[in-house]
């Protein structure tokens, strides 16, 4: 789905955020949150998330996940899950349950999505592509396992974590309580 938004637009803006959030999929933790077993491959029952076809993730993904992750749209501002979450515990790919972010990293940069200073093991599980869509050039990043689009990283993160701020789409990741 792409929201595009005019100036002096507000009000909508805010009915458009509250309908997609109450929209957003369902999820099978207690908390509201997307949970382990949302992850693809369990859904599917498959453990090498490479062999999954695109007709397979269309199956165990809710549309918004699917754009998002297969087709590297981006979910709206303001309207995921873990925007304002910091419960602790550790961040997984949507598809392959790789682990991709710790809790200890996250942090409030009121973008609109949630943002984290680091990954797991310095990308050990992320790949950095350049993104030269939308007319400008970002850093895309992808879990390596299974080439799903998490969001981007920039270079405007606390300086005192290493200066980076992965910008991350809620449904591209489940949580995992600690």
């Amino acid at each position: 789905m792409h929201i595009f938004v005019k100036s002096g637009m507000g009000n909508f803006v805010n009915t458009m955020r509250s309908a997609i959030s109450s929209s957003v999929r369902s999820t099978s933790t207690m908390s509201g949150k997307p949970g382990m077993d949302d992850i693809g491959i369990k859904k599917l029952g498959v453990t090498d998330a490479k062999e999954v076809k695109d007709e397979d993730w269309k199956k165990v993904l809710d549309p918004q996940t699917y754009s998002v992750t297969r087709k590297a749209d981006t979910e709206a501002p303001f309207t995921g899950a873990y925007d304002k979450f910091f419960e602790k515990g550790r961040y997984r790919c949507v598809c392959c349950g790789i682990e991709l972010f710790n809790s200890d990293s996250k942090f409030w940069a009121g973008c609109g999505w949630p943002a984290f200073s680091n990954s797991v093991d310095n990308d050990l599980n992320i790949k950095r592509i350049v993104d030269n869509s939308h007319g400008m050039t970002r850093t895309e990043v992808r879990c390596k396992n299974c080439d799903a689009h998490l969001g981007h990283v920039f270079d405007d993160g606390p300086q005192d974590k290493g200066g980076e701020r992965y910008c991350i789409n809620s449904v591209s990741m489940v949580f995992e309580q600690m």
